[in-house]
């Protein structure tokens, strides 16, 4: 599988989608920040620096100031792939966002979402 393209993706391009996803089921930007902050360590500012630098995923990650210890409790399909299965650990991490996006859109508490 060629995960280059998931590499360079922007982040910046795909966090407006994220928003609109979660504000469609009638969750807000502030949660899907929440989420980001969860899974990344990235507070506010530095998330909107993040975006403002256009920054791609693997520099995105790259940069995450620190990745939550229980990202591992992450599990299920995203896009027909086992998040827990993926071995390419930038694509896992992308993924795991991802599912999360999901799970609060799909109206899941975010005591369940953060693992907590």
């Amino acid at each position: 599988m060629d995960n280059t393209r998931i590499y360079k993706m922007s982040f910046a391009g795909v966090y407006p989608h994220y928003v609109q996803k979660a504000e469609k089921k009638g969750r807000t930007k502030a949660e899907v920040d929440t989420v980001i902050s969860w899974l990344t360590g990235y507070d506010q500012q530095a998330l909107q620096q993040q975006i403002d630098n256009k920054s791609n995923f693997e520099t995105f990650f790259a940069q995450a100031p620190a990745m939550n210890p229980h990202a591992a409790k992450i599990t299920g399909v995203i896009c027909g792939y086992r998040v827990e299965d993926i071995e390419d650990k930038l694509v896992q991490q992308v993924r795991w966002l991802d599912k999360l996006i999901d799970e609060l859109a799909k109206g899941k508490a975010m005591e369940k979402i953060l693992r907590k």
